[in-house]
């Protein structure tokens, strides 16, 4: 693909310059005109990334021969082919991801068009087993996955947690960081960094590490969204506010994960989808999320996990129409956050590391739909609201279709292997419990 040089952004004024039209693109034009996927420079190495990257842990899953969930190659065929005709040319995946399927399912993908035509991301995600020979087997699997002799980003997964003590046996005591080095200083690795979920604590000291000149880090991967910008928990994972700070006044390259929060900033409550829809009617619920991200001019690439067509063409329509948000919009955008702070959501993701359950639990199917419940308006509050007895029997209904029962909140014995699994630090018993105390209480009618 023809690229046009990306002129390098410092500031809002300088940010809306740099997204105004560089190419044109094949395919459907949006409703603003020429569609122009929006590039930005590696100041380490020149790299012109897609500020939309394709986050490869939702991919598409169908049953099997054998009744076993497995990825629907075909559908991933087809959008990675749409998503680099269109200009998206970062591609993020772990070997974690979908329980060890995802990488093969990317390399097949993407292996079909010439590499120099793409960046490839995955991760060192040794959580279960940090030793050296395990950690070394995945690193080698993951090339061979991905069909590739070389990758472009590859992360330490998921640091933080933990701090120090984590880090130290899953990197340095087994010997990887110093091995990663050899092979960065090889060709393999390109870019070396980590992604991060923890506490500001936590991430001082990975900056110090960077000061100190003991680790140098290419790119972070850090979770960034218009509620944890200012509303994470504080204690257990930083606002983004802080960790853009420390990253940007290094001048370390920002990649975003869970710019929608696992698909919840897309499929707001009514009273804030509302709001939005007043001042953009034409624009979907999802391009605000991703317009708050891109407004920072440090953010490399936003990874958005597109489980079907429709959403990579809502995506592909946002960036190619990219516009920042202005002071005033991202002034509502953190009324919007406060808003949502309001409803007694699970803060889960969807990313589904807690899985699989040694006692079958659904996590994440319980959790998504008792959110989806709540931002739907069908979550059944008081025997005195309106509507009540209607929609308590759809919540009944609709969770025994989702949820399969054996697999329900009630299961759980609290035996908390999920506990150390989960990057949003999630007590998952316990709002699993929560959960089962609500359906218990529709079912006897005590609520």
């Amino acid at each position: 693909m023809n690229r046009r040089d990306f002129l390098k952004t410092s500031g809002a004024a300088a940010l809306a310059a740099a997204c105004a039209p560089r190419k044109k693109i094949a395919g459907q034009a949006g409703n603003d005109g020429e569609e122009q996927m929006i590039y930005r420079e590696n100041p380490g190495n020149g790299d012109r990334v897609s500020l939309l990257g394709f986050g490869c842990m939702r991919w598409p899953m169908i049953k099997g021969p054998d009744g076993k969930d497995i990825i629907d190659q075909e559908a991933v065929n087809e959008m990675v082919d749409y998503a680099i005709e269109h200009g998206v040319n970062y591609f993020d995946t772990s070997p974690a991801y979908l329980q060890g399927l995802s990488e093969d399912a990317a390399g097949k993908a993407l292996s079909r068009h010439p590499r120099e035509s793409y960046y490839i991301a995955t991760k060192l995600s040794n959580f279960g087993n940090a030793s050296a020979q395990a950690s070394i087997e995945m690193y080698h699997r993951s090339f061979e996955q991905l069909r590739t002799e070389y990758f472009d980003y590859y992360l330490l997964h998921s640091i933080g947690r933990g701090g120090k003590d984590a880090f130290n046996r899953r990197y340095m005591e087994n010997g990887m960081v110093p091995f990663l080095l050899k092979e960065k200083e090889a060709g393999r690795i390109r870019n070396l960094g980590f992604s991060f979920h923890g506490s500001q604590q936590e991430f001082d000291y990975f900056m110090e590490l960077e000061d100190s000149g003991e680790m140098h880090w290419d790119f972070c991967q850090i979770e960034m969204n218009y509620i944890d910008w200012r509303h994470a928990d504080g204690v257990r994972n930083a606002n983004a506010e802080y960790l853009y700070a420390e990253l940007d006044k290094r001048g370390i390259p920002i990649v975003i994960m869970e710019p929608l929060l696992g698909g919840r900033l897309a499929n707001v409550p009514e009273g804030i989808s509302r709001q939005l829809k007043e001042r953009e009617p034409e624009k979907s619920i999802a391009s605000w999320a991703f317009r708050f991200c891109g407004t920072f001019p440090r953010v490399l690439c936003i990874l958005s996990g597109m489980t079907s067509m429709d959403p990579l063409l809502d995506n592909i329509n946002t960036f190619g129409h990219f516009k920042p948000l202005t002071d005033e919009e991202l002034a509502f955008m953190e009324r919007m956050a406060v808003q949502m702070k309001e409803y007694p959501l699970v803060n889960c993701t969807d990313c589904k590391y807690c899985m699989p359950c040694p006692w079958g639990i659904d996590i994440p199917g319980v959790f998504q739909h008792y959110n989806r419940s709540i931002t739907e308006g069908t979550f059944a509050q008081s025997r005195d609201q309106k509507d009540y007895a209607k929609l308590k029997k759809a919540y009944l209904r609709s969770y025994d279709k989702a949820v399969a029962t054996v697999r329900q909140a009630d299961r759980c014995i609290h035996c908390k292997e999920c506990l150390p699994r989960c990057p949003q630090s999630i007590s998952i018993p316990r709002e699993l419990e929560r959960i089962a105390r609500y359906v218990e209480s529709l079912k006897q009618d005590t609520l």
